[in-house]
């Protein structure tokens, strides 16, 4: 799981907010631990705040179902089986079809066959160390989305060896689904913020406006906003090499993996925010348009912006803005 890169500006959470039977009303905001990164919702529309606790139980049952690391889930059989077929949830068999959907949008820069690569990496502990590259080139013929097959609610790996992680999407496909659930129980204004993977609900209620959502500048410590965005029911999600990383022999090493080559991808990036409707595509879109790079991302934004509504902000490694 990724994605620290977001803040919400102090504006989001302090202003006091009023709106028809809700007047007066105070946000209501609760944090908790869940998908390994620190979360908060918020609501601003006076909604109980037991809607709060209820969601994050949603949550949970998400990440029970598609965690690679969680025991028993339906991605932890899959791996486990080692090639034999598997039947799971329908909420499973939906995110390996997204996975795979993006997997052919971008020939392969994104793959969620990655995992027996990023094991080796050991990002999730923070005790990183660069692999031997025997290990790398070994767990390398494992990783290739066609492996993956889908009949029904049954899921094949064709390699008996292959792994999958959903990770670098579960929190997008999350994200989306604790919104339904959300504004399924009426609630009209607020923001759900997974470790910096953001999704608003409706608009800033005493306004009447958008949400306004920071964007953290790359590698500072003092939450440096390089730029904002307006958010209206939409979804902000960005990707970089200084979510989460080591230092070895004074090279950084980052969790973004290329799956051709199986190091870090190296695209002159340090950062992409992708802004969408829904938080899945802008999970997918921002890791798979840091691995393209600036020039090959836009090719792929302009393709897409006929299809959905999406803009991408793309910044260097010394931490500039290069196309918005």
């Amino acid at each position: 799981m990724k994605k620290l890169s977001i803040m919400l500006l102090s504006t989001v959470f302090l202003l006091s907010l009023t709106t028809g039977c809700a007047k007066n009303a105070q946000p209501v905001s609760k944090s908790d631990f869940v998908l390994d990164t620190v979360a908060t919702i918020t609501v601003y529309d006076g909604s109980d705040e037991s809607i709060i606790d209820d969601t994050y139980d949603e949550c949970r049952r998400y990440e029970n179902l598609i965690s690679a690391t969680v025991s028993g889930s339906d991605v932890y059989r899959i791996n486990e089986a080692h090639g034999a077929p598997v039947e799971v949830s329908d909420e499973t068999i939906e995110i390996i079809n997204e996975a795979l959907k993006f997997s052919k949008l971008t020939d392969g820069a994104f793959d969620i066959t990655i995992y027996p690569v990023s094991k080796l990496w050991d990002f999730r502990t923070g005790k990183g160390r660069v692999p031997e590259s025997g290990a790398i080139s070994n767990a390398l013929k494992h990783v290739d989305y066609h492996n993956i097959i889908v009949e029904g609610n049954t899921v094949t790996l064709k390699d008996p060896q292959a792994e999958i992680d959903p990770g670098a999407i579960g929190k997008g496909y999350i994200a989306d689904k604790l919104k339904e659930y959300m504004v399924s129980r009426g609630v009209t204004s607020a923001i759900i913020n997974l470790g910096g993977n953001v999704i608003t609900i409706g608009k800033n209620v005493k306004t009447g406006n958008a949400f306004k959502i920071g964007i953290k500048k790359p590698f500072t410590e003092t939450n440096e906003i390089i730029t904002s965005v307006d958010s209206i029911d939409n979804a902000v999600v960005s990707s970089g090499s200084y979510e989460r990383y080591f230092v070895q022999d004074g090279v950084i090493y980052f969790h973004i993996l290329d799956p051709k080559t199986g190091y870090p991808v190296r695209s002159g990036l340090s950062g992409v925010s992708v802004i969408t409707a829904n938080s899945l595509d802008g999970d997918a879109l921002s890791t798979s348009l840091f691995a393209l790079g600036a020039e090959k991302g836009q090719q792929l934004v302009d393709e897409l912006s006929g299809k959905i509504d999406i803009k991408a902000i793309f910044v260097d490694e010394e931490g500039k803005i290069i196309s918005n």
